[in-house]
């Protein structure tokens, strides 16, 4: 097992260490101050991450300058069978976010659109790999995922004026009359390319007519205030009357799949993805808008999605498995309660077919692996045992099974690993493919010996006889022309 030193990323939207007014402080800072690092009470915290991307490479403790994905090409036995899916690199992205004020309204692209915007703008794209992903709340979270039901749209657009006379009448009037894609497409995308000025006045009228209303306001109406203090004038206030409002109470998830417009609005979050760092944003942001790639792009598929809960292991008491239906990852946690005993409870966590990244969030307490070490391993850098404490993050190679113990107060951590689905995937795919040689071989091996006996009876002069005993095999179970009932 290796320890890891990993960065962190002081994105505008972030939190700072302390809060400040009454706000919670940024998770991600007080991981980073577990670890370590000097944390600036003046900068904004929003996430840490946990990999080999080398926009934010993980360092390996112990080995002067060598990054996780250095050791990797100089090790890549700890890739186990997770190479022969994903190549020579860690599949994922692990990763905590601290969300102050809203991100982006954005989407991340398929393979083949990453592709394409990669070769087409690399300075931009800097990823050839979709990013699916997962965000699992470790306090109330706040997110706009994907486009609302059709009937919430249609109310949408007769209940707030502003937003239809931006979208246009013609747009809006066939989003009414259709729940096809192309009508919410139309009138998606004629809201994000809108004139900025048209926007910006529709805004003003609105957030006045909201502030002077005396009725108690939606939750959709007091976001879009909350998101026009955060950025005034901007598209993606409007826009987020077209998105379902999802609020995530701790331990539930929401996964995400390419070309779904998300954005996330506020708390804190454990996240994974496919390595790749590639987003096509279109509002709330001062980055890069690439607004007609991101309504070309989406899916525009309507309804609320999929929240998972996380699913308790049947073997395992202290460890629940959040596994969304992509292959490249799936995220454990593993709570264990404290003690007053002098040994510390345990959960066993199995050898994986790939590479792991272990996470302490809270608590103390010890991995410890009884595998033998490699020959050739660095005892100062190729662990047996880790102790775990606060922002603490472990890397477990590929076919290491270890034990988390909690001292004391306890521990909680999470684990980010390849799907296991992936590796039930293989395993029926080799058996499928063992199981049609089984079938073959019968067939290559008769058909073997019928050459063998042919060429036997051609070196011998026997092709006569040969071929008047094929004869008779070929009319075994003929009809004797003698007993056919005349017609």
């Amino acid at each position: 097992m290796l320890r890891l030193q990993c960065p962190v990323q002081n994105y505008a939207w972030g939190r700072k260490p302390d809060g400040g007014g009454g706000k919670r402080g940024s998770e991600v800072a007080a991981l980073a101050a577990g670890a370590g690092i000097e944390v600036d009470p003046e900068k904004p915290y929003a996430e840490l991450w946990m990999g080999t991307h080398p926009s934010g490479p993980a360092t390996v403790l112990g080995v002067e300058n060598t990054t996780l994905s250095h050791w990797l090409s100089t090790h890549p036995s700890a890739l186990g069978d997770a190479q022969q899916y994903f190549g020579d690199d860690i599949p994922f992205l692990f990763k905590v976010l601290s969300v102050g004020t809203a991100l982006s309204i954005q989407s991340h692209p398929d393979k083949a659109l990453a592709q394409k915007l990669h070769a087409k703008r690399p300075d931009v794209y800097k990823d050839d790999n979709h990013k699916p992903e997962m965000a699992i709340a470790l306090t109330d979270f706040e997110a706009l995922c994907g486009f609302v039901e059709h009937d919430e749209l249609v109310e949408a657009l007769r209940s707030v004026p502003e937003l239809k006379s931006v979208v246009g009448e013609a747009a809006a009037a066939a989003v009414e009359a259709s729940p096809s894609k192309a009508a919410l497409k139309a009138a998606f995308s004629a809201l994000m390319t809108a004139d900025a000025s048209t926007v910006a006045t529709a805004i003003q009228v609105m957030t006045k007519r909201l502030l002077s209303e005396r009725r108690v306001l939606t939750e959709k109406e007091k976001l879009v205030l909350r998101l026009n203090e955060q950025y005034p004038l901007d598209v993606g206030v409007l826009s987020a009357f077209f998105f379902n409002l999802v609020t995530l109470k701790p331990g539930q998830a929401v996964y995400l799949a390419a070309n779904v417009p998300h954005a996330y609005v506020s708390g804190e979050l454990v996240e994974c993805m496919a390595t790749s760092d590639n987003v096509i944003r279109a509002g709330l942001t001062p980055k890069l808008r690439d607004t007609s790639v991101l309504c070309e792009s989406l899916t525009y598929s309507q309804g609320p999605p999929e929240i998972l809960e996380g699913t308790p292991s049947t073997s395992r008491t202290w460890t629940v498995t959040y596994s969304p239906p992509f292959d490249e990852f799936e995220v454990l946690r593993i709570r264990i309660p404290g003690t007053t005993r002098p040994l510390g409870l345990q959960e066993a966590i199995p050898a994986s077919p790939g590479p792991q990244i272990l996470l302490v969030r809270e608590g103390q307490g010890r991995a410890f692996t009884r595998n033998p070490p490699r020959a050739d391993a660095d005892p100062k850098v190729e662990l047996q045992e880790v102790e775990l404490r606060k922002g603490g993050v472990v890397f477990i190679p590929a076919n290491t099974p270890f034990m988390v113990e909690a001292l004391n107060v306890g521990v909680e951590a999470w684990l980010a690993t390849v799907n296991e689905r992936v590796y039930k995937q293989g395993a029926r795919t080799k058996a499928a493919a063992v199981e049609r040689e089984g079938q073959l071989s019968w067939v290559f091996w008769f058909a073997l010996g019928l050459l063998l006996v042919l060429l036997w009876a051609m070196a011998t002069n026997n092709l006569p006889a040969l071929q008047r005993e094929l004869n008779k095999w070929a009319s075994f179970g003929a009809p004797d022309a003698a007993h056919v009932r005349p017609t």
